[in-house]
């Protein structure tokens, strides 16, 4: 099938066309970054118009190539080109530029806009996004390739600034991707040597070709407004066997505009009325504001007439695929649609039943279960599975010479790996989970926070989950962490306390259309005694009563993770004394304040003091206990000592706690 190459000539009056409307939906904004879509105009139409394969009316083709805009503030770039490339984003969005309600916003917003692959916005984070997208592309091409046919044999292509290069997570996420020898990276760096402050050498003298020769990249560099040179770069990229691709394109910011170009007053604040005047005299443009030429739509129209010939003739082949594959046909079904059984609880308790431990190695026997029946599931750890249990046994690690396997390892490299799950989770096919120790979740937390806006099924596993860890010391031992983490919105966040709130957390996080953060204990714990009248699946509403006397309580304790056997055996002890205790178990303080007020009110009688019990700081349990509730946990750093004995210099043990619930209720 013919492959259309756009002339020189057609392609510049693309980029005119994007430059020219950028800065006007800036200018009509009065907000936004016209330097970027200006500069790096070239190398957009280049790549769009000759190599991107897409189809605008199966935005989602599994198969085609993705498209990320890391350098999110040049977002009108983006906007452009999926108006004039045929998507579903109209001129008057784009005249409806950072306004409420437009599909516009000033960062691009995944599920928001059509087209957009990634959220972005926060520097680098797409970049180490597209490297997760790489290995989920690899995978998913090992699992169904065959030698006749090729389901998936797309690129990612990545554009990116210098902004996303001093950023650190894309040093973490290019050595990474250097080691696995992703040759299905195409990544574009708009070198323009600009920041919001001026010219990069205030701050940046680093040798980018050498950083990235180094992490094991085919670096090339050109002339970023060279459409034949940025051609024939993209095409010596993808013929490039064995490593991804860097081009560094030198452009100017903001190119064409007589006065800002090259120009540091360009990268964030509208060019003007005036200036925009003078740029349409210079590029020789004289449509009316907010008007592409016919010219430009003829040769944008019959790029995409052409792109869909290609999609129809892969659906062809897929059928035939599909047909004369059975078994990669099933997988295939189960790994993009994500399929869980039915029995799901049943499996996963049946995983743990009876067992008593660390949740920690509860979460790598459930995972075990999980793995044998989600093929879809697939992780790693931050140099850390050892003591994560996040390896799936049986199963090879992914590395450069196989990409069958389901283990990752990310290195010590925390924040690439939040972002590259999130990758592979907005790639489709794949349920990623990520490891680490909780004290580290600070080291992703950007990633962590974007997932939650993408509304991704990221996973998250945070073991060593308190000061219990103990010798390590204050370094090491977690204190306001999980509240932290607890303000994120749409973040589920669960602690369990045993290993049936541990096989309920996994249960949680498969099913949630967003992401999860697993809470673990690095030391052990026994198993919970609940009444007879217990349903497992009661921990999914994220608090359940674990004991309660008969007839009225005097107090209400609600406890998570490895609090909730001390709370148990502090309601005892209280109830030996006239004390009656109702212990609730709150795994996912989110879950609980989300259920009917009915079933909160059932579990939490009004005009009962409350107490709320977590080895952590405990801001967020104010919206239960209230101003008049008491609060036991930690408001300072812990210490290195036997985490025993830290129980008993911090008041953790039961009788102390039992004290403390005693002095609250005289008051």
């Amino acid at each position: 099938m013919r492959h259309i190459v756009i002339p020189a000539d057609k392609a510049r009056r693309c980029a005119d066309a994007i430059r020219i409307i950028s800065a006007e939906a800036v200018d009509k904004a009065n907000s936004g970054h016209p330097g970027l879509p200006m500069g790096a105009a070239d190398c957009a139409v280049a790549l769009w118009g000759n190599f991107l394969e897409f189809n605008p009316e199966d935005p989602l083709w599994s198969n085609r190539d993705r498209f990320i805009l890391s350098a999110g503030h040049g977002s009108m770039l983006l906007y452009s080109l999926l108006h004039l490339f045929g998507f579903d984003l109209s001129m008057a969005e784009l005249k409806n530029f950072r306004q409420w309600g437009s599909k516009t916003p000033g960062h691009p917003e995944f599920g928001h806009t059509v087209g957009v692959e990634v959220t972005t916005g926060p520097l680098g984070q797409g970049f180490a996004n597209g490297v997760g997208m790489g290995i989920a592309a690899k995978m998913a091409a090992e699992r169904f390739n065959t030698h006749d046919f090729k389901p998936v044999n797309h690129y990612i292509y990545t554009l990116m600034g210098d902004g996303c290069l001093q950023e650190g997570i894309s040093y973490e996420a290019a050595a990474l991707a250097g080691h696995l020898k992703l040759d299905n990276l195409i990544y574009i760096y708009d070198s323009n040597s600009i920041t919001i402050e001026g010219k990069t050498d205030l701050a940046w003298s680093e040798d980018v070709e050498e950083r990235f020769n180094a992490c094991g990249w085919h670096v090339q560099k050109i002339d970023g407004h060279n459409n034949d040179q940025i051609v024939a770069a993209i095409a010596a990229a993808k013929a490039e066997t064995g490593k991804p691709s860097l081009i560094i394109a030198t452009t100017q910011i903001a190119y064409g505009s007589p006065a800002k170009q090259g120009s540091s007053a360009a990268h964030g604040s509208p060019l003007g009325v005036d200036e925009i005047a003078a740029t349409r005299a210079n590029l020789g443009w004289d449509s009316p504001p907010f008007e592409v030429p016919q010219d430009v739509r003829d040769t944008c129209r019959e790029r995409v007439e052409e792109l869909k010939l290609r999609y129809a003739a892969w659906q062809r082949g897929f059928t035939s695929w599909h047909a004369a594959n059975p078994e990669k046909s099933k997988l295939w079904d189960e790994l993009w649609h994500k399929h869980l059984p039915t029995n799901l609880t049943e499996e996963l308790l049946a995983a743990v039943a009876g067992k008593d431990g660390a949740t920690r190695s509860l979460s790598g026997t459930v995972l075990q279960k999980v793995a044998a029946l989600i093929p879809s599931v697939v992780g790693g750890s931050a140099d850390l599975s050892p003591s994560n249990n996040s390896d799936i046994k049986g199963s090879p690690s992914v590395q450069a010479v196989s990409f069958a396997g389901r283990n990752l390892h990310f290195g010590i490299r925390e924040h690439a790996m939040g972002a590259i799950v999130n990758g592979m989770a907005l790639y489709g096919c794949f349920i990623p989970y990520g490891a680490t120790f909780l004290v580290f979740a600070d080291y992703c937390r950007p990633a962590v926070r974007l997932s939650a806006l993408m509304k991704l099924q990221s996973i998250y596993i945070f073991t060593h989950d308190s000061f219990f860890v103990g010798e390590d010391g204050p370094t090491h031992q977690p204190i306001e962490h999980v509240a932290s983490l607890r303000l994120i919105p749409g973040l589920q966040v669960i602690r369990p306390a045993d290993g049936v709130e541990t096989a309920m957390a996994w249960q949680a996080a498969l099913q949630y259309s967003g992401p999860t953060a697993l809470i673990l204990t690095r030391q052990k714990l026994p198993v919970v005694a609940r009444p007879s009248a217990f349903v497992p699946t009661d921990a999914l509403r994220g608090g359940y009563i674990v004991s309660s006397p008969e007839g009225t309580v005097d107090v209400v304790v609600l406890a998570s993770g490895s609090e909730v056997h001390v709370a148990a055996e502090a309601a005892v002890a209280l109830g030996s004394q006239g004390i009656k205790v109702r212990i609730v178990s709150v795994p996912c303080l989110e879950t609980f304040l989300a259920q009917p007020v009915e079933y909160r009110n059932e579990l939490l009688p009004a005009g009962v003091p409350r107490v709320a019990f977590e080895a952590g700081r405990g801001a967020p349990w104010g919206r239960v206990i209230g101003c008049e509730g008491l609060f036991i946990g930690i408001d300072h750093f812990g210490a290195s000592a036997p985490d025993k004995v830290l129980a008993e210099k911090f008041g953790f043990t039961a009788p102390q706690v039992a004290d403390r619930i005693k002095v609250f209720l005289k008051k």
